[in-house]
Formats: C-alpha cells, sequence, structure tokens
C-alpha cells in the first residue's frame, strides 16, 4: 500500500496503519477525519471532495517528507478520499507512527494542518436548502511563514 493516496474508495484506518513499518515503534497515532452533520448552525446532508489529483498527491508526498524531516523517526501514511461522502464516512486518514506518542501525535496533527494550507482538495456541503463550497487549500506548498504556523499549530 502506498504511504499517500488520493481514492474514491471508502478508507480503511488499519490498513493505512499497518502500511507502515512498525519495528522498534512505540505508538501509532490514527487520525479520521469524518463526515460530520452539522456545520455553521445547518443540518449537512452529505459532502463532495473534489481534488487535481497529481498535485494533489505531490501534496501529501511533500508533507510526508516534511514530517520525515521534523520528526526523523516518524513514518508517516496520509489517504484522504474524494468524491461523495455520507454522514459518518471518513474523508481522511493519517497514520503516524514513531518511538515516542508525543511525535506520533505532533507529525499526525501537523499534516492535516498542511492538508489544509497546500493540498488542492476542494470539498462542497450539501445543506438542507442549498450547497456551499468550503474554501480548500490557499497556501503556496514553499511558503516558510504557512509551513511554521503548521508546526505551531501541531508542536501547541
Amino acid at each position: 500500500m502506498n504511504l499517500t493516496a488520493i481514492t474514491t474508495a471508502p478508507l480503511n484506518q488499519q490498513a493505512v496503519a499497518a502500511s507502515l513499518d512498525t519495528a522498534g515503534i512505540g505508538a501509532v497515532s490514527v487520525f479520521l477525519g469524518l463526515v460530520r452533520d452539522r456545520n455553521q448552525g445547518r443540518r449537512v446532508l452529505h459532502l463532495e471532495y473534489e481534488a487535481y489529483e497529481p498535485l494533489a498527491l505531490r501534496g501529501l508526498d511533500l508533507i510526508v517528507a516534511e514530517a520525515r524531516e521534523q520528526w526523523p523517526a516518524v513514518r508517516l501514511a496520509i489517504h484522504h478520499r474524494i468524491g461523495r461522502m455520507a454522514i459518518g464516512d471518513a474523508s481522511v486518514v493519517i497514520a503516524a507512527a514513531s518511538p515516542h506518542r508525543a511525535d506520533a501525535f505532533a507529525a499526525s496533527r501537523y499534516a492535516i494542518e498542511r492538508i489544509k494550507q497546500i493540498v488542492p482538495i476542494w470539498k462542497r456541503e450539501y445543506f438542507e436548502g442549498g450547497d456551499v463550497w468550503i474554501e480548500g487549500a490557499t497556501a503556496d506548498p514553499d511558503n516558510a511563514g504557512a509551513r511554521e504556523q503548521a508546526l505551531r499549530i501541531a508542536c501547541a
């Protein structure tokens, strides 16, 4: 299994976590981003995610490399789903394996913050009475300030 993926298939958190080499590892942190039923006071019916897949994969790979640079012992996998998703479906799975839990948690948090900053994935939310596009990635992957912001959030 690839460490990074953009897919229309339902996400399997166990498979993503199992894709990491856990030899000598003391912690595995798995983050699931789920489709919630309410947002901004509205009842959400479902979501649709779209991506420019080649660039989105490049962004996920960059995040894995950045995390490896910041936390050399961490092994990271990120899978993001696109297409229509129902309430409760997983839209993203991030698995981080590390000798120590603090680094696994920090790398996972860093990854979700960077996804929102730099990966070209767009979310359309359908709710009672209409739909709206939720703003997607807006930062340049080379923007050092955005990267520092994600790191501050991850290590807070």
